[in-house]
């Protein structure tokens, strides 16, 4: 007789928690494992076995990288995935990555391991290793609760399913971000309970729409309004929210500013009535300025409204209830679901479209085309060959070799309002950043893209920095062992160019720029693209001339459509 387990017999909560992850929709794990894992790991095999469902299971080198990828495919789909973590040091490694995700309001369910809490042998998955007292932390959540929106930890095989379905429905309800979830190798280890449940009963919490009141008196200010401006970042993370602001704005002459570094692409950027990402020389003007979906519409130290300017804010959560020092004085904030507020705002206007001043809009769109003409006429400008490398020639370069479905990650920094200028994307989708500072994103989150996206070209536009923090030795070897090959060109400039602009900026004239002392160079700059050789057999090309740069693009191009990731590293002017 064999000493065997019956496997089908044996149900487990780490089976139990496998089976929620499937039910709730997780088809990749990013995985990051370590001690903690052995009940999960022996259920995964359970399944290879026995032909049971589990997610896609990612060998993820590093935390950082998993979580950047877990959000880029979150970013992608809307579906958040999970990042497996190793007790209190891997959840160290997330490092910025979970500021990302959180700032950027991405859901992605994560999962830690902690210490055994039985020493002695008394229950099934006790400590077994010395290591385990080491990192048996006193507030293991502590280090990431202020960047999730729910901490909670297993301690129980009958519930593991339900408290599953919660994390992910808080995750996915607005404002969405990622959850934590911890547990220790016992209570995996006990028998679990399949609840069987029906998933239309943890669903996220619906939109929320605006009242009749806000309804009316923000399509009295847009219709009254000579010159109004629109500014959004995050609209567009609901692709269908895009078409909503083109027919507002359309039927208005309404111009939108998608303020510097969008997370996502909400107006097309070949529109007429897009006017850039800086919101500061049409605010100097306007007489009403309305936000939507924008953390910060604009700088207060940096820009001053015209005296008499209303001011409306729309937004999933208005008044930014988790960061301390916030606020943009506003005549009504207005807390709502961005596609279901535009949606009311374009159906009331329908209804009122005799009370539309067609001469208004008239000269409204008169002064925009004019504007408009000036912006693209300065990046045409500014995209001319000159003797050195430029951001905006490299970027006007990567935009002939893309389509308008290539999807495009920027973590341009400094270069990134350059980026979105010469490379304007025109399908939602098409376009992400992180939402937050944490600098390293844009390479792991190609990953999660191309895994949720794989018939698409994907191109990762970097700096320098953004590239080194990546830890492109496990971006590219995932790239390879998963098959998610993306093109990466890296804006080389040699150094970290924000810390010496606002260094010079808050002191002009003085030490530091009088003796150019930064600390900011990365000199003498590194072939950043053989690591991804070494690491993922990548193509890489390392180009120092403007004649060079497009053939150099081509082949990269044509090496990722053949299956290999790709990386140009192009050495701009140092910082």
């Amino acid at each position: 007789m064999s000493d065997e387990p019956n496997f089908d017999s044996v149900y487990t909560a780490a089976d139990a928690l496998n089976d929620a992850l499937v039910e709730a929709g997780v088809s990749h794990v990013f995985l990051n494992s370590g001690t903690d894992y052995p009940p999960v790991i022996e259920t995964w095999a359970k399944c290879e076995a026995l032909g049971r469902p589990k997610p896609e299971i990612i060998i993820s080198p590093h935390e950082y990288t998993a979580i950047s990828a877990a959000q880029g495919f979150a970013q992608a789909t809307g579906q958040p995935q999970a990042v497996f973590v190793h007790v209190d040091v891997g959840t160290q490694n997330l490092g910025g990555a979970i500021h990302n995700a959180f700032r950027c309001r991405t859901p992605v369910f994560i999962l830690a391991g902690l210490s055994p809490y039985t020493i002695e042998g008394e229950l099934k998955g006790g400590r077994d290793s010395p290591i385990q007292f080491a990192q048996n932390a006193s507030d293991q959540a502590g280090i990431v609760r202020g960047y999730t929106k729910l901490n909670i930890e297993l301690k129980t095989g009958k519930n593991v399913q339900q408290m599953v379905y919660r994390a992910m429905q808080v995750a996915r309800s607005e404002p969405m971000g990622p959850v934590y979830v911890m547990a220790t190798r016992e209570p995996l280890e006990e028998e679990g309970v399949d609840v069987k449940a029906d998933m239309k009963l943890w669903a996220p919490v619906a939109p929320m729409a605006l009242d009749d009141a806000s309804v009316k008196l923000l399509a009295s200010a847009l219709l009254t309004s000579e010159r109004p401006v629109v500014i959004t970042s995050y609209l567009g993370r609901n692709k269908a929210a895009v078409a909503e602001l083109v027919r507002l704005c359309e039927r208005l002459a309404l111009p939108v500013i998608e303020n510097v570094m969008p997370p996502y692409l909400n107006f097309p950027g070949d529109h007429p009535l897009h006017m850039g990402n800086m919101a500061q020389p049409l605010l100097k003007d306007a007489d009403m300025a309305l936000a939507i979906d924008c953390d910060l519409p604009w700088t207060p130290s940096m820009t001053k409204l015209r005296e008499g300017c209303r001011v409306f804010y729309l937004d999933v959560d208005p008044i930014k209830e988790d960061i301390p020092i916030w606020y943009i004085p506003a005549e009504r904030m207005m807390k709502a679901d961005s596609y279901t507020a535009i949606r009311q705002l374009n159906a009331h206007l329908d209804r009122v479209a005799s009370g539309v001043d067609s001469a208004m809009v008239s000269m409204r769109r008169e002064r925009l085309v004019s504007m408009r003409d000036a912006i693209l006429e300065q990046r045409k400008e500014a995209e001319k060959q000159q003797e050195g490398l430029t951001s905006a020639f490299v970027s006007a370069c990567v935009r002939e070799v893309i389509d308008d479905d290539t999807i495009l990650l920027n973590e341009g920094i400094t270069n990134a309002v350059s980026i979105s200028g010469h490379i304007p994307r025109v399908k939602p989708g098409t376009l992400f950043a992180s939402g937050g500072s944490s600098l390293g994103w844009a390479c792991g989150a190609a990953l999660g893209v191309k895994m949720a996206c794989p018939d698409k070209d994907v191109v990762a536009l970097v700096g320098d920095g953004c590239y080194i923090f990546s830890i492109p030795t496990a971006v590219y070897w995932m790239s390879r062992r998963y098959n998610a090959p993306f093109l990466t060109v890296i804006y080389n400039n040699q150094g970290w160019n924000a810390p010496k602009q606002i260094t010079a900026s808050q002191h002009p004239g003085g030490y530091a720029v009088k003796g150019n002392m930064f600390w900011t160079s990365l000199d003498p700059p590194s072939r950043l693209d053989l690591i991804a050789e070494a690491a993922g057999g990548a193509f890489a090309r390392t180009v120092e001339r403007p004649e060079d740069l497009r053939d150099a693009l081509q082949e990269g191009m044509a090496a990722v459509r053949g299956g290999t990731s790709a990386v140009i590293n192009v050495i701009l002017p140092p910082v």
